[in-house]
């Protein structure tokens, strides 16, 4: 696969402008990339721009805290993919995993995920930065079981983002069954290739042209 295809070409940011997602889709389709990765006001748009294209339209649900009930994530999900979104990357109910409180955890994912059903592939945010390895284990666990397809390090917006030990445990946990998405301070070659070497399936970056242009060759991957 082309390291170009690992990578969702992201643009997460409150105050993002038209004129800067129109140029975040015009730099994924120059430099091949799997997706965009925006905000879900920003959906249409995209897809509008990258229709002739197989840029996928990723976006997030429940972004960056995931303290949003279920109810309001399954609604969010259906209307980014009937505004044309391809993905919904999810953030769990991170306080609700802390407090043990599972059946919470994966009736919110199920939730998404059902919402999705099979119009948008889904990807679980487990803000790793702020768990622990059991809760990463578990967390990635409860994912897998609610049917996700992804499991996803960080939001960017709370602590370290991606590691390696992170990513690792997560692809331990879920098998080759599941991908592992990156995220959060990938912003080189060197970091990217560190990361697909422990197990991840799919960068998140907002440095995605630094990495493709900052050389990781093709022949390693």
């Amino acid at each position: 696969m082309k390291v170009s295809k690992y990578i969702d070409h992201t643009l997460l940011k409150p105050a993002v402008t038209q004129d800067e997602i129109f140029q975040l889709c015009k730099e994924a389709k120059e430099y091949d990339f799997f997706s965009v990765c925006i905000n879900p006001a920003w959906v249409q748009t995209a897809a509008d721009l990258l229709q002739d294209t197989d840029v996928k339209v990723c976006t997030v649900i429940g972004f960056p805290l995931g303290a949003a009930t279920s109810e309001v994530k399954a609604f969010e999900t259906m209307n980014a993919i009937q505004n044309g979104a391809d993905e919904v990357d999810m953030v769990i109910n991170i306080g609700a995993l802390k407090s043990g409180n599972d059946d919470l955890v994966f009736n919110d994912i199920k939730a998404v995920c059902d919402a999705a059903g099979t119009n948008a592939l889904v990807k679980v945010i487990i803000e790793s930065a702020l768990l622990d390895s059991d809760e990463i284990v578990k967390a990635s666990e409860l994912s897998k079981k609610a049917g996700a397809d992804f499991v996803k390090t960080s939001t960017g917006f709370n602590g370290e983002g991606a590691s390696v030990e992170a990513v690792t445990l997560m692809r331990m946990t879920v098998g080759e069954e599941m991908g592992v998405k990156a995220s959060g301070g990938v912003r080189s070659a060197e970091d990217a290739m560190k990361m697909i070497e422990s197990g991840a399936t799919r960068i998140g970056a907002s440095s995605g042209i630094e990495i493709v242009t900052g050389g990781i060759s093709e022949s390693n991957y």
